[in-house]
């Protein structure tokens, strides 16, 4: 797997966009388990993966219906160790599926392969609602420490590897002096068939919030331009009079990669940034041909955290009021959480949806609402975040709704109907 180099990006970024971690102190090899006195050992199906993809853990070797505990440990940037633990029954055999076994106690409940990843939980004594990583252009993937205790006594240690970015995937910081956009370009590895592409931003958080996803994607295929759009040198500092001709211009300069089939562009806004994807679509849509939008809203709203106007188009406001979708020549796909606390972006979701239906729009479109979610309903999946958020700056904490394990289902099933949308699109 490649650590190729990626950009900044800020912590409440990560909360929005739900991104990563790095590890520290592990024992044993990347490849092999290290076992006890016994014949204990952890099996993965792939020790090294891309870190949205799923992994198979099978404990063997234990005892039949033995009692085991399993634990997994990252660090983030700060070098708090975040930890999950799930205590098993082995099965006759004296192994353990966590694909097929729910655990009898610990830090998730039910059937999930993955709930050792994305419930994690730092110490009691460290700030972090989420998994914040080291900049991906210092390290370019993180590690998860597994282990298995029986009896008291540690039986094995395995380490895996979590990557950012396929092999030959690259990254191409651009910045408003040099590129006239600010962001990071990913694409596939040189000589890649043409393919569609994604403009990827996120909400109110600012900067270039969607960096990771938009490595995974181009790690998918995908060639994917992360776009910050304000609270960055060279941008508005705050979320206001924001100039859709810059969106365009980014959407340009993508489309002009050798990798991109210029038919096949795609705007994927989160939150605030569902407005923007939308108005391009709208507004330019012989440019972007399609949008995904997480935890939509189906109107535009004033600027944030203040004034009269979010957006502008040939020097005037984009009025408030709900969006127009009579030019969309493309798909949509809108992903909400039903118990999203910031806005009633499930309504939203159904609501353009149903626009689309009444104008008999000849292009997929489809809102999906995901019960147990709220507004961190995505992007991709098995990473440890919390449902609120508590900032310096006001000395307040934001709710955003949903559970942790109904995030991560919506991440992990919403992930799957991007990639497929995508997978789907003529040129895939």
């Amino acid at each position: 797997m490649a650590r190729s180099r990626t950009v900044r990006t800020s912590a409440a970024a990560i909360v929005l966009a739900l991104t990563g971690v790095t590890v520290g102190g592990c024992t044993g090899g990347h490849d092999g388990a290290v076992s006890g006195p016994g014949a204990v050992a952890i099996e993965v199906d792939q020790p090294e993966a891309l870190a949205d993809q799923a992994v198979r853990l099978r404990i063997t070797g234990l005892a039949p219906r033995a009692e085991v505990t399993v634990t997994t440990q990252a660090s983030d940037y700060r070098a708090n160790t975040w930890q999950a633990h799930a205590t098993f029954v082995a099965d006759p055999q004296g192994a353990v599926d966590l694909a097929t076994t729910a655990p009898r106690s610990g830090s998730y409940q039910g059937v999930d392969g993955m709930g050792l990843f994305w419930s994690m939980e730092p110490p009691a004594d460290a700030a972090g609602t989420a998994f914040v990583p080291k900049f991906p252009q210092l390290q370019g993937s993180y590690q998860v420490r597994l282990a298995v205790e029986t009896g008291g006594r540690q039986q094995a240690v395995r380490v895996l590897e979590r990557h950012w970015l396929a092999d030959g995937v690259t990254a191409r910081e651009l910045t408003p002096a040099k590129d006239g956009i600010a962001g990071e370009l990913f694409l596939p590895p040189p000589g890649t068939a043409r393919r569609p592409a994604v403009l990827a931003f996120g909400g109110s958080e600012g900067g270039t919030g969607q960096n990771l996803t938009a490595a995974l994607l181009a790690s998918h295929g995908y060639p994917t331009l992360a776009l910050g759009y304000f609270g960055l040198p060279g941008l508005p500092p705050t979320l206001q009079d924001v100039r859709l001709e810059y969106f365009a211009a980014a959407a340009r300069l993508l489309a002009a990669q050798p990798e991109v089939d210029p038919t096949q562009l795609l705007a994927m806004g989160y939150s605030r940034g569902s407005e923007a994807a939308l108005l391009l679509a709208e507004d330019y849509p012989a440019l972007v041909h399609g949008a995904v939008v997480y935890a939509p809203s189906a109107q535009v709203n004033p600027g944030f955290p203040s004034g009269p106007t979010a957006w502008t188009l040939d020097g005037r406001p984009v009025p408030t009021g709900t969006i127009p979708l009579d030019k969309l020549d493309g798909p949509l796909l809108a992903i909400a959480g039903a118990d999203d606390r910031i806005w009633p972006s499930a309504n939203w979701a159904g609501q353009l949806v149903k626009a689309l239906d009444l104008a008999q729009n000849p292009h997929p479109h489809q809102a999906i609402v995901y019960p147990d979610a709220g507004h961190l309903v995505g992007t991709f999946p098995y990473l440890a975040a919390d449902t609120t958020m508590a900032s310096a700056a006001t000395q307040r904490t934001t709710n955003f709704g949903g559970t942790r394990a109904g995030n991560a289902a919506a991440q992990a099933a919403g992930w799957a109907q991007v990639l497929a949308l995508l997978s789907g699109l003529r040129g895939s």
